[in-house]
């Protein structure tokens, strides 16, 4: 038992979890600038859970999360680190926005939900790196499938039988043509000759009648999987489909995946990475945070909603329809801009299981110059691919993108700072006419975006406030 604890700490710990803290945080640079002390501790917090997995199993148990709470105006990049991480270490992620919940007796989703979506997602993405891992024998199966249907094969007589009506030397040259035949199509198979081939192939369509349950009691809090329980009583039946030899191969290798696959096993790595390794990105958290001694009115489940949260940010079981899950050791990040409220108008109880604190910074102009042109996905890069696959060469010129960054921190300072997202209405009004009339005007044209360009178009929509706040 102990030998299989062991093996599969070694699956369930991949070498990108391996990644130190520096690694981690360079990695996050390269989609986003600046914020560097909300990097470096999420890099700790992700560099700490490694630690944890290597620590004697007494001592396992007792390493809690360093959950963060991540203070800043909207659009600076709270949710891009936390979807980035996620990625970089191959971790089950879930994002989810804290107003949606509400407590226990109104209207809304309850808080366990949290941690079924999670282990919904993490058993997806399990069951998706097994398939790929079996994905050249599925291709060969569903390949030998596909030449079922081409070449159906011959059903051999039994040799008494053989002999009786034709002598056995005269079955034999039979089976010899159907296998050269098969050969031959098979070739032209691998080769892409039959692609375009039609094949009619049978289609297994189970009829799981929709159930619904009334009341308070969840299907997945009773314990029962409706969908699997029925599945299994009810017939599965098979239908007929009429599809190109490429598209039955896509099919039939996906279908063929999931035999292979070990689907239990990937269940319990599932649930051992939720568990070990999951995070949970709640945001919007402010908006549960109420001022205190104000109660009633609208708000009035506002601290009924950090109340449910707790335990499961403090550490409790949750049932889920594939197994209990603990969630003592899932990695909470809030964040929240906290205009209105503060962090210390959460409920104290709440507040301690956030030990970590970090203000992310406004950007400002010299930050919107990077944002441009720095990542490897920057919003220019965007625009010039998009172009690009109508026949339009779109180039920026350095003032140019400066003109750009500086209109968008003016705009973030007159009207309301909206962080990144304001480069978004900036660039989309700054090429509205090239994007309208690309590709009957600017087809195979060169087009440069100049600083004079950027500031016929957008000056007068900047000086005007009114009109700015409508357009930008």
């Amino acid at each position: 038992m102990k030998k299989m604890d062991e093996m599969l700490d070694r699956v369930r710990k991949p070498k990108v979890h391996e990644l130190t803290p520096n690694e981690i945080v360079k990695e996050l640079d390269r989609y986003i600038i600046g914020q560097h002390a909300a990097k470096k501790s999420v890099a700790i917090a992700i560099r700490n859970r490694w630690r944890r997995l290597q620590t004697p199993e007494h001592m396992r148990e007792e390493i809690m999360p360093n959950n963060i709470i991540m203070i800043g105006p909207t659009g600076v990049g709270k949710t891009e680190i936390a979807r980035r991480l996620a990625k970089l270490v191959n971790a089950p992620f879930l994002k989810v926005e804290a107003s949606k919940f509400t407590e226990v007796g109104y209207v809304g989703r309850d808080v366990e939900s949290i941690v079924r979506d999670l282990t919904e997602f993490a058993v997806s993405m399990l069951k998706g790196e097994k398939a790929n891992e079996v994905q050249d024998k599925a291709a060969r199966l569903a390949e030998e499938r596909i030449l079922d249907i081409l070449v159906p094969p011959m059903k051999r007589r039994q040799p008494m039988e053989a002999e009786a009506v034709h002598g056995s030397e005269h079955t034999l040259p039979e089976i010899d043509d159907a296998k050269a035949t098969r050969d031959k199509f098979r070739e032209k198979l691998i080769h892409g000759e039959l692609e375009e081939r039609t094949v009619e192939i049978d289609v297994t369509s189970s009829q799981i009648p929709s159930m619904q349950v009334l009341g308070p009691i969840n299907v997945e809090e009773m314990g029962v999987n409706i969908q699997e329980m029925f599945g299994n009583m009810m017939p599965k039946r098979t239908k007929k489909r009429k599809m190109t030899v490429a598209e039955a191969r896509a099919f039939l290798t996906q279908e063929e995946a999931q035999k292979l696959i070990d689907a239990d096993a990937a269940v319990k790595e599932a649930l051992s990475r939720v568990e070990n390794t999951g995070i949970v990105f709640l945001d919007e958290i402010d908006k549960i945070a109420g001022e205190k001694g104000r109660a009633g009115g609208p708000d009035v489940s506002r601290e009924g909603v950090q109340r449910d949260l707790l335990p499961i940010v403090e550490g409790t079981t949750v049932l889920t329809k594939y197994g209990m899950v603990k969630t003592d050791h899932i990695l909470f990040i809030a964040s929240g801009a906290f205009h209105v409220s503060k962090p210390s108008d959460l409920i104290p109880e709440l507040q301690g299981r956030f030990p970590i604190r970090v203000e992310l910074n406004s950007l400002s102009e010299d930050d919107f110059v990077k944002i441009l042109t720095m990542p490897q996905t920057a919003l220019i890069k965007q625009y010039a691919a998009l172009l690009e696959t109508e026949g339009v060469k779109l180039e920026f010129s350095p003032d140019g993108i400066r003109e750009i960054a500086a209109t968008a921190a003016q705009v973030n300072e007159q009207v309301e700072n909206i962080g990144a997202r304001r480069l978004h209405t900036i660039m989309t009004t700054l090429l509205e006419e090239i994007l309208f009339e690309t590709p009957e005007q600017f087809k195979g044209k060169t087009i440069l975006i100049t600083k004079e360009m950027v500031d016929d178009k957008l000056s007068g929509i900047v000086r005007n406030k009114d009109l700015s706040r409508y357009v930008l």
